[in-house]
């Protein structure tokens, strides 16, 4: 098993960054163009997640196909001011994929973590350096985003 934790602060408010991390497009503009995520079950994405699980088929820049991974949501309890979202995944080859995203107030913005743990038998080393660059990019699109005052890019 391995973790991965990386942070930044976003220039936002940890309301506003909270309202944000729990709508399913937020997901789709930050895992892109790296990750696409084909929503498999439910048939229909809401536009706020709700606590349950959701089965997707991943893309690697929308063309290699990774397989499915189910993503379990969870908001855990909140301590203080820190607020979480939990995805509590797993596939094939991955036996678990657990992000915890932090949201915390910072100042006039918000310290926005995500940590992973990982594992994936042999392969897990190599999926660790992945999520790394991964959540990597998933955090400059988050800056990107907040700099365009949270208007996203026509699909």
């Amino acid at each position: 098993m391995q973790h991965v934790l990386l942070s930044t602060r976003l220039q936002a408010s940890a309301d506003r960054v909270w309202e944000e991390v729990n709508t399913p497009r937020l997901l789709m503009f930050v895992a892109s163009p790296v990750l696409r995520f084909d929503l498999v079950e439910p048939l229909v994405l809401p536009d706020q997640w709700e606590e349950r699980d959701y089965r997707f088929r991943l893309r690697f820049y929308g063309r290699l196909p990774l397989g499915e991974q189910t993503g379990r949501v969870s908001r855990p309890q909140p301590e203080g001011l820190k607020r979480y979202v939990r995805d509590n995944g797993f596939s094939a080859l991955i036996r678990r994929w657990d992000h915890l995203i932090t949201i915390e107030p910072d100042g006039n913005g918000t310290l926005y973590s995500d940590w992973i743990e990982i594992e994936a038998g042999p392969l897990t080393p190599f999926v660790a350096a992945f999520a790394r660059r991964f959540y990597a990019h998933r955090q400059r699109r988050w800056h990107q985003l907040v700099a365009a005052d949270f208007k996203y890019p026509a699909a």
